[in-house]
């Protein structure tokens, strides 16, 4: 490319490598200095993208359903990223009213604080109710609702990528698959089993994954959904 010098040269210099380097990083720091990022005073857009989690316990008689809707920053650039704003949960029983729209209020506030919002999901998910918590389909045990509802929210930030999904490795898949066929061949007759890929009724709770997937095999208590084993 030719440029065109209008005004008499006083000096000159050649750049190096440091100095080539030094003005991209000058440039690059510029760029991520002017990105929009999540913050308490960041103005609330027209139109937010939101998600619905249906959550149905043994509990009650009737669905919550999370609603967690969230901002576009960067939208049209390399750097867009989708970030939760808000949250609400509704429902036809309104027992839990009270505390429900405490909480779905604190959620929405910390959320659009910004910065690392994901151990939001880790203190819902410890919570546990004093009267006891319950199996959801599938055997996962639930130790109350407002844990359940980490859960959704912790789906929901696997969705946008603002957590990664622990997924087992390829091995590790083939030996579970390979420990229940070993399991369902030895106990075809007296496992029962609800549905398809369900774990056996008699299974006990996985300490590691909270599910109940827990059975005996070769003399040593072993999950059949994490491979969680009492001999290593």
């Amino acid at each position: 490319m030719t440029y065109k010098i209008a005004n008499k040269i006083t000096s000159y210099k050649v750049l190096s490598e440091d100095d080539k380097a030094a003005a991209n990083k000058a440039e690059l720091e510029a760029k991520t200095n002017n990105l929009e990022s999540m913050h308490e005073n960041v103005t609330r857009p027209e139109i937010l993208y939101g998600s619905t989690y249906k959550i149905k316990t043994p509990q009650s008689e009737h669905a919550l359903y999370i609603t967690i809707n969230d901002m576009i920053l960067n939208q049209g650039t390399e750097h867009e990223e989708r970030r939760p704003y808000e949250v609400f949960i509704n429902s036809k029983n309104m027992e839990h009213f009270q505390w429900v729209l405490a909480l779905t209020r604190v959620i929405s506030a910390v959320f659009r604080k910004g910065g690392d919002t994901c151990f939001l999901v880790d203190e819902l998910k410890a919570v546990f109710d004093p009267k006891g918590g319950y199996f959801k389909k599938g055997g996962v045990f639930m130790p109350s609702l407002v844990a359940e509802i980490g859960c959704a929210i912790e789906s929901h930030l696997k969705s946008i990528g603002m957590l990664q999904d622990s997924e087992l490795s390829v091995d590790h898949k083939n030996f579970l698959a390979a420990k229940r066929q070993e399991f369902d061949a030895i106990y075809a007759d007296s496992t029962n089993l609800d549905d398809e890929g369900a774990f056996p009724a008699q299974a006990l709770l996985c300490s590691k994954c909270q599910t109940k997937a827990v059975v005996l095999m070769d003399g040593c208590m072993t999950c059949l959904n994490c491979g969680d084993s009492k001999c290593g």
